[in-house]
């Protein structure tokens, strides 16, 4: 069984791996009821999907009826203004069949336009800081991809108190001296005001490149090196 921790102040002993349920999008009912199968046999806990999964929303639906109060189930809205985001927040719970998720996270946050428009008044944090005191979702997240997420992460803590953030965290990216520094900066932060730190793309080797004739399951080249994956 896969250890847990405490994920931030949520009060939730998380699986310290999450299953990032992108995977589901373009799978059958089937082939996703044996990936949940998978999760039930190392007691992965924590379930992160988002409304641009394609239908990875509806191949939890019925695999929730079941398992619904056993699973810390996280979504994500790419909607920086606060009509939008709380409309697709509504929409996943229908899809998903529950009547709250866990986590709501608002998408890959990293840009700086993007930002203003979700922090100001009408923006989606408001939007969904109001969909919480209405009992839709219990706690309020950011992600990023990029190099730019642990810098515009560090903005939105000091912005408002974001219970989670997801981060790329992979050899490659910490030899960039900038990026290793932004993310030393969040990390201590996210200590501080004991917000839960989710890394990403662990396994990454490179970006694809033009001469790559693997199949591409994942937006980048991952590691193959079995010894290399373990360290």
């Amino acid at each position: 069984m896969i250890e847990k921790q405490l994920f931030g102040a949520t009060g939730h002993k998380s699986s310290r791996v999450i299953f990032g349920a992108a995977a589901l999008g373009a799978m059958s009912q089937d082939r996703a009821e044996s990936t949940f199968e998978v999760l039930d046999k190392f007691g992965i806990n924590h379930i992160d999907v988002a409304a641009s999964y394609g239908d990875a929303e509806l191949r939890l639906r019925p695999w929730l009826v079941e398992n619904r109060e056993h699973v810390f189930l996280a979504t994500k809205t790419a909607h920086r203004d606060g009509d939008g985001a709380r409309r697709q927040l509504e929409e996943s719970l229908v899809r998903m069949g529950v009547d709250f998720v866990d986590l709501i996270q608002l998408h890959n946050l990293t840009d700086q336009e993007g930002w203003e428009r979700a922090m100001k008044s009408g923006g989606a944090l408001e939007g969904l800081v109001r969909a919480k005191e209405e009992g839709l979702v219990r706690f309020i997240g950011v992600t990023g991809h990029g190099t730019y997420a642990p810098e515009m992460h560090t903005k939105s803590l000091r912005e408002y108190d974001f219970d989670s953030v997801l981060v790329p965290y992979n050899y490659l990216m910490m030899t960039n001296a900038t990026y290793a520094e932004d993310f030393g900066r969040l990390r201590l932060l996210c200590k501080e005001k004991s917000v839960a730190i989710q890394t990403i793309k662990s396994v990454a080797a490179r970006r694809w490149q033009k001469g790559d004739d693997a199949k591409r399951f994942s937006w980048y080249k991952p590691i193959s090196c079995p010894e290399a994956i373990k360290r």
